[in-house]
Order: C-alpha cells, then sequence, then structure tokens
C-alpha cells in the first residue's frame, strides 16, 4: 500500500508516519499492493484531525476523527475504517480472491458490533426526482430551501450530474463524476 501524508497546519514526526504504516499494516491483507492510502492531518485551535481515505480497486474507504491528540485522533480513524470493512465484510469477500483473510482483521473489533447487519441493505424509499442544469451556486440554494444535506442536478458547465452537499462543519461539498 502506497501511503501519502498531507500536513496542515502542523509538522509531521516520523514516529506518527511509522505508527500510521503500522496501523495500516492491518488492512495489508484486504488491499492489493495497487492501493493508495492518503493520509491528511489538520490542527485548528489544539484539535487535531486525522482523515484517511483508502483507494482500491474502485472501492474507496474514508474515515475522518478530530481529538485534542493527534495519535487518539489516528486510533479513532482505524476503528472507524475496521468497522466499515466488518459491516461490508460479504460483500468485501467477493472482491477478495482469499475470503479467510477478512476474519484476523475483524476479530479484532469489539463485541459489539456484531448487531450491525452485515447481508442486505434495506432500500426503505424510492424517489424520481427532475433534475435540470443548473450552477452549482442554485444547487446549494435549491438543498438549503428543501432543507436537505444534499441535492443532485446536472451541472450546466459541465452537462454530467453533479451531487452538492452540506459538509458536518457547515461548509458544501461537489460530487463530480470521474472515471479511472
Amino acid at each position: 500500500m502506497k501511503i501519502t501524508y498531507t500536513a496542515r497546519k502542523v509538522n509531521l514526526r516520523d514516529n506518527f508516519k511509522e505508527r500510521v504504516e503500522k496501523k495500516l499494516a492491518k488492512f495489508k491483507k484486504i488491499f492489493s499492493e495497487d492501493a493508495i492510502a492518503n493520509v491528511v492531518v489538520t490542527l485548528e485551535k489544539n484539535r487535531q484531525t486525522v482523515e484517511i481515505t483508502i483507494r482500491d480497486n474502485r472501492m474507496v474507504y474514508r474515515a475522518e476523527s478530530t481529538m485534542p491528540e493527534m495519535n487518539d485522533a489516528l486510533d479513532r480513524v482505524i476503528d472507524i475504517l475496521m468497522r466499515q470493512i466488518r459491516k461490508n465484510k460479504t460483500r468485501l469477500e467477493k472482491r477478495i480472491k482469499t475470503g479467510g483473510s477478512l476474519d484476523a482483521l475483524t476479530a479484532e473489533l469489539p463485541a459489539q458490533e456484531a448487531e450491525e447487519p452485515e447481508d442486505d441493505y434495506k432500500v426503505v424509499r424510492k424517489k424520481q426526482i427532475l433534475i435540470k442544469p443548473i450552477s452549482v451556486e442554485e444547487a446549494i440554494l435549491e438543498m438549503n430551501m428543501i432543507s436537505h444535506d444534499f441535492f443532485m442536478f446536472i451541472n450546466a458547465e459541465t452537462d454530467e450530474v453533479n451531487v452538492v452537499y452540506k459538509r458536518e462543519n457547515g461548509d458544501y461539498g461537489l460530487l463530480e463524476p470521474a472515471s479511472d
């Protein structure tokens, strides 16, 4: 797994990078050697945010945590990633050649995680919407007017389907389609 680091308003020490590599080594059996892990560490007012995004074979796993200590935030992010993998274990086993390799990793999770459903996702509502070409700013305005956290639209500039969404910190994000 290739790991890239981004530090925002903080200097990353070698011992933190070694700790990240040690923690991500747990996922070695899950992801291929071509997997790319992006680690972003941000310092804001005595709060450290660690974000890890792992991309492998068109699968994307992302987790983020903010805590007073960088190492605590890293531990929390690794726990979140493990939960994501465990939650999707049956689907992942179909994608991995050796199905038993997930068992060693997911055995480390606390027993309470066993309550989460593993087999099926349940769609409880289906809704068709009319999407039209509008600007990103108009999409954000419409999203806020209907009090949703996301809004799908056709971007007038690119003629592609995009999604704007509200982030936890109150800012906005834009999802655009991309191909490998």
